[in-house]
């Protein structure tokens, strides 16, 4: 498992999205416009093109000094050597995962409305959790809508927060005033026609943050 000496800077987590046959070159745009943290998310069943694609996307991360986490799937997490997982829930054991993974790994847990959920998560070693969704998402539409006020409400959990769901470069500045460390995007970065502009256009809304290297 890959370790990290500091967390990286709040920002950009750009979420892939799915099989594409220009994915490297995509991702490679993506962490061009500052991405902080990489998910690769792929939820079709071809083990072998997933094992290949998240260890060249490990090299690709390795080189920008960003985390890649990949979603769901401790074992090929494990397998690549990762820096982390993203769970689905708190009905996985985040002792059990970080076990699997070792100490140092980046255990990220989806709580999507709930702050109960979220402080669970945060007192059995999560590092960061995630709440969602707080805009339509073309990934997920018929998600359930959050509350912004939920990121105000959760400031005290001691971990760092990302905030998904229909997020843009348009509407995701409410978030970050609201205290999310991190804006996670999936469509709006890798559907854009400018994967780094997109990217950039994120990464700016946290300027301020940027005297604070990964």
């Amino acid at each position: 498992m890959n370790t990290l000496a500091t967390w990286p800077g709040r920002g950009l987590y750009a979420v892939t999205d799915g099989p594409r046959t220009d994915l490297l070159e995509a991702v490679a745009q993506a962490l061009a416009g500052g991405a902080r943290l990489l998910q690769y998310r792929d939820e079709s069943g071809d083990a072998p093109r997933r094992h290949a694609e998240a260890t060249a996307l490990l090299q690709l991360c390795r080189t920008h000094g960003v985390p890649l986490i990949i979603d769901g799937d401790v074992a090929l997490a494990r397998a690549v050597g990762a820096h982390g997982v993203h769970l689905s829930g708190i009905e996985d054991d985040i002792g059990t995962v970080r076990a699997e993974l070792g100490e140092h790994a980046i255990i990220g847990v989806s709580c999507r409305g709930s702050l109960p959920c979220a402080q669970v998560a945060a007192r059995a070693g999560a590092s960061y959790i995630s709440f969602g969704t707080f805009f339509l998402s073309p990934t997920k539409p018929l998600a359930p809508r959050v509350s912004i006020d939920l990121l105000r409400q959760s400031a005290a959990l001691g971990v760092p927060r990302v905030a998904i769901g229909g997020i843009t470069p348009d509407n995701g500045a409410s978030l970050v005033e609201a205290g999310a460390e991190y804006l996670a995007a999936i469509s709006a970065v890798f559907r854009a026609t400018d994967v780094r502009a997109a990217a950039q256009r994120f990464t700016d809304m946290y300027s301020s943050d940027q005297e604070h290297p990964h």
